[in-house]
């Protein structure tokens, strides 16, 4: 009895939840990108080539829909928010398939210049898009359970948010670069923290995910200096000289 008489009120504390959480991303990647991107023009915007305009439309993309689909839940049209998730697992397909062109274009353009480093940077990047596909996988998967769905979907956008921070105009982030991970953390953070703070317990989508999205992306790095990721992508950038 306990439990239905604040279901309705939980359920209205959700929807807050996941909007607020929506706007706030979408906010991180405007700061992120907005001199370089949004204000620069978007598809006039002076980008590197053609690869990162389409892979920055896609992502781009992603973010708008997220708010565009708490919105429908925060306005109680689930129907449309079950046709539009069909849609949006298709765009996540092929933001996987071109993060790792973006990634790898970046390779290409940076990777005789920056050496080993380039090499590393170039896990991180294809790493990113195994987890964001992973959590997507699994959130589509479990699409007939909200709680876990909206959690796994927050989770799979938090592995994006590296780029859009990284970017951000503040010296700190170029200072001390570990600070990128202390604010996308956060967002994990605020999760844990709505989920105790509502159901007095840590949702299991909150942990799994949330140690699938931290323990991947902290190894990323340790495997890019590997000796065979190395040779790997040394393949790989031989084999991408003359990709445009």
């Amino acid at each position: 009895m306990i439990k239905s008489e604040h279901a309705p009120e939980r359920r209205r504390y959700e929807r807050y939840f996941f909007s607020a959480m929506a706007a706030l991303i979408l906010a991180t990647v405007f700061l992120g990108f907005a001199k370089t991107y949004f204000l620069a023009g978007v598809f006039r915007a002076p980008l590197p080539s053609w690869v990162i305009h389409v892979h920055g439309a896609a992502f781009t993309s992603w973010v708008l829909l997220l708010i565009v689909q708490t919105s429908l839940v925060s306005t109680g049209n689930t129907d449309i928010h079950r046709r539009l998730g069909m849609f949006g697992f298709g765009l996540a397909c092929v933001m996987v398939v071109l993060g790792t062109m973006a990634g790898t274009d970046l390779l290409r353009r940076n990777g005789a210049a920056m050496g080993a480093g380039a090499k590393a940077f170039y896990a991180a990047t294809l790493g990113d898009m195994v987890i964001f596909g992973t959590l997507v996988y699994f959130a589509f998967r479990e699409r007939f359970h909200p709680a876990v769905h909206k959690r796994l979907i927050l989770l799979a956008t938090i592995t994006l948010l590296e780029a859009p921070i990284n970017r951000w105009p503040f010296a700190i982030f170029q200072q001390s670069p570990w600070m990128i991970d202390v604010v996308a953390y956060s967002f994990l953070v605020m999760m844990v923290a709505y989920d105790l703070w509502s159901t007095r317990r840590v949702h299991r989508a909150t942990i799994w995910g949330g140690l699938f999205l931290v323990v991947m992306q902290e190894l990323e790095l340790p495997i890019g200096r590997t000796a065979i990721w190395q040779s790997f992508t040394t393949w790989v950038l031989e084999r991408t000289k003359t990709f445009h």
